[in-house]
């Protein structure tokens, strides 16, 4: 068994939620806070089957989207810091990790 641990923008977990629960998938969906890109994204924990893992990978791949976000850089407290200087950066729609499960069970 497998746990898979995915960071999802806000801007696609309802559309990979949606998609996983379809094909059987049950999930966890915890918001989360980030530093660098505040638009938002979603923590998701999913446990599966070793053989069902590469399909969820596969609902990822076709329900987010990479975007570039205009994001405000690094804060500081320097005056006129160029770290504060706006910068567009490549948001990816999920990232994910995947972890073996040694014991599930359920109470």
């Amino acid at each position: 068994m497998k746990l898979v641990m995915t960071i999802i923008s806000n801007s696609d977990v309802e559309k990979v939620l949606s998609a996983a629960a379809r094909e059987g998938y049950s999930a966890t969906k915890i918001s989360t806070t980030g530093q660098f890109l505040v638009d938002g994204h979603t923590a998701v924990l999913i446990g599966c089957d070793d053989d069902k893992v590469e399909r969820l990978y596969a609902i990822f791949k076709e329900n987010v989207k990479k975007r570039t976000v205009r994001s405000t850089g690094v804060k500081s407290t320097l005056a006129g810091s160029l770290l504060n200087q706006e910068i567009d950066v490549e948001e990816h729609g999920a990232v994910a990790f995947t972890l073996d499960v040694e014991d599930f069970q359920k109470f």
